[in-house]
């Protein structure tokens, strides 16, 4: 039998929607929740938990109050045990650390948490290398390297582990970046650590590269590839999500570029600007769209990572064969065979995004790539 501690951070990812690139801090949970953002994190635990599911004669779960755990273990069909204490509505991090230290007293063999890279912070504060860990991604940024590529991932590696199918662990890097300078546009990366995963290199992702020089050259022939599909197609909307790779067409087009969030154009003009999930959905209910996406070097995510402004409403609103990927090839090759990756949080809308993506790589130069979702594409 054993004995999987269970902490879910209950406002991880509140930011994304909304384009607020991130939900540290009082102050932006407050705006979040004022743009009319809600609670993610929680189905996403109980996606995993699901999956874990079928190995619940087998283990225990050990969990902390409320939404910290104790209801979605119960909504999953688990009878946890439950330790602690919580304010109801006012999680902090101190809760989190305050678990985990707990949990680990308590002789947990897997630590299962849910969020982003500061909630793998806490825990990495909190654990350091005493027990294995793994994140269910629920945040909004997540380049670091304890998560599971999707939390339907992250449920079957715990499963394994439960069943004795995962013996070996590896160092998995604790990555996290200052939020402030990423909604200014600068990326301050900062690597705090490791934490002890299991080896399962299907589920559990990289660490995000840092994205090696590209040529300009390069960049730019992709740019005047995409570009040249705008011309003549005015009424369409172009809604360029977040990246290097984007900006290089927002930069064609000779527009300011949000770097970090979701813009919108139309004709050549630039619409709308950073904008959150509620003002795509506005707008793609007067105009036809288009989304152009890159994808997270080292990772792979074409979704689910940094954009969660393009929802599954909002993809589902604009179609999905309305949809351009750009990555250079050097991207591509990076990531080794393995699929690029959608983690929608809506499990038939990954399904459908999955198998085959046109991927612009130069201009009139294209590449076919497997795209996958949990194990399905494996």
């Amino acid at each position: 039998m054993k004995t999987i501690g269970l902490i879910v951070n209950p406002v991880a990812g509140m930011g994304g929607r909304v384009g607020l690139k991130g939900s540290d801090g009082a102050d932006i949970l407050e705006r979040a929740r004022a743009l009319g953002a809600v609670p993610e994190a929680p189905g996403r635990v109980v996606q995993a938990l699901s999956v874990l599911a079928r190995e619940s004669a087998r283990c225990a779960i050990l969990t902390w109050p409320g939404d910290m755990g104790e209801v979605e273990a119960r909504e999953a069909g688990f009878e946890p045990e439950v330790i602690g204490s919580i304010e109801p509505g006012a999680t902090s991090p101190d809760d989190t650390e305050r678990a985990a230290r707990e949990m680990i007293a308590r002789g947990v063999d897997l630590l299962l948490f849910a969020g982003g890279d500061g909630t793998a912070r806490n825990i990495f504060h909190a654990v350091g290398d005493a027990v294995p860990v793994l994140g269910i991604p629920a945040g909004v940024k997540i380049h670091s390297g304890v998560y599971a590529v999707t939390p339907r991932g992250a449920g079957e590696v715990a499963a394994r582990f439960v069943a004795g199918g995962i013996g070996k662990f590896r160092d998995a890097e604790v990555m996290d970046i200052d939020e402030a300078a990423f909604r200014e546009g600068r990326v301050s990366a900062k690597l705090y650590g490791y934490m002890r995963v299991p080896e399962e290199n299907r589920f559990v992702q990289s660490v995000k590269a840092g994205g090696r020089r590209t040529e300009r050259e390069t960049l730019a022939g992709i740019a005047h590839d995409v570009v040249s599909q705008m011309q003549g197609d005015d009424e369409r909307l172009y809604i360029i999500g977040p990246g290097t790779t984007t900006r290089a067409v927002m930069e064609a087009l000779d527009l300011p570029n949000s770097l970090l969030g979701v813009d919108v154009v139309q004709a050549g003009k630039l619409v709308a600007s950073d904008v959150i999930e509620s003002e795509l959905m506005a707008l793609v209910a007067d105009a036809p769209a288009r989304i152009v996406v890159t994808v997270i070097g080292g990772q792979g995510h074409m979704f689910g990572r940094g954009n969660q402004q393009l929802s599954p409403r909002v993809l589902r609103a604009v179609g999905l064969k309305n949809i351009t990927v750009i990555a250079t090839q050097d991207k591509l090759v990076a990531l080794d065979g393995r699929p690029l990756l959608v983690d929608t949080g809506d499990e038939d809308l990954n399904a459908a995004l999955s198998g085959y993506a046109r991927v612009v790589t130069g201009y009139h130069d294209y590449t076919m790539f497997r795209v996958g979702h949990d194990d399905a594409e494996g």
